[in-house]
């Protein structure tokens, strides 16, 4: 849900949430499955369009809501960041399941990473390093998506006291100081009940 809730901010689109509860499986009950079709989470219902799946969502709003853009302008740098999208959530695994989004917002991880999950990291910052030009704190000429989605994998090691390089810990701060991203770190979470 955070790739969807940072593109609704940055365009500056009214929207509401309506919390799914994952440990009581909601996103699989009839009603929210009928409209969902996937029974995925995220889902946005805009006048009566239901849609699931975060990229799928970002591209419809681009479509929709063209400004201001959340994804670049330019068609090869657009493609990139869509790449980077893709990439960040078909790989990585071991990072997301040993270093859940609650260890993020709740209780930080309480064991090193496994050897899977140290070669996931390895990967993700040297694959950043490449990614991000010298000197810079954003992927493109301007801001994406894809850069609040890569400090979000990134901040999955910084904030479980992974070191990251100088360089990286410059661009996941200056993401993670976006007012957009703020307001996702500050909402009200109800307390972690495990799910899966």
């Amino acid at each position: 849900a955070f790739s969807v809730f940072v593109a609704l901010e940055e365009k500056k689109l009214p929207f509401s949430l309506e919390p799914i509860s994952l440990d009581q499986k909601a996103q699989q009950a009839p009603s929210y499955r009928a409209r969902s079709i996937t029974g995925r989470v995220p889902a946005i219902d805009h006048d009566g369009f239901w849609l699931a799946e975060s990229a799928a969502i970002v591209d419809y709003l681009e479509d929709v809501f063209p400004a201001p853009r959340v994804l670049p302008a330019d068609a090869k740098e657009r493609a990139r960041a869509r790449m980077v999208l893709g990439w960040i959530r078909s790989d990585l695994m071991p990072i997301r399941e040993e270093r859940p989004t609650h260890t993020m917002f709740y209780a930080r991880a309480d064991r090193p990473l496994s050897p899977a999950g140290a070669a996931a990291a390895a990967r993700l910052v040297e694959t950043a390093e490449r990614l991000l030009p010298e000197g810079r704190t954003s992927l493109f000429g301007a801001w994406s998506i894809a850069d609040a989605d890569l400090a979000f994998m990134l901040q999955r090691l910084g904030l479980n006291g992974h070191a990251l390089p100088e360089r990286l810990r410059a661009f996941v701060g200056e993401q993670w100081a976006r007012p957009s991203i703020q307001k996702w770190v500050a909402l009200p979470r109800a307390p972690y009940v495990p799910y899966g």
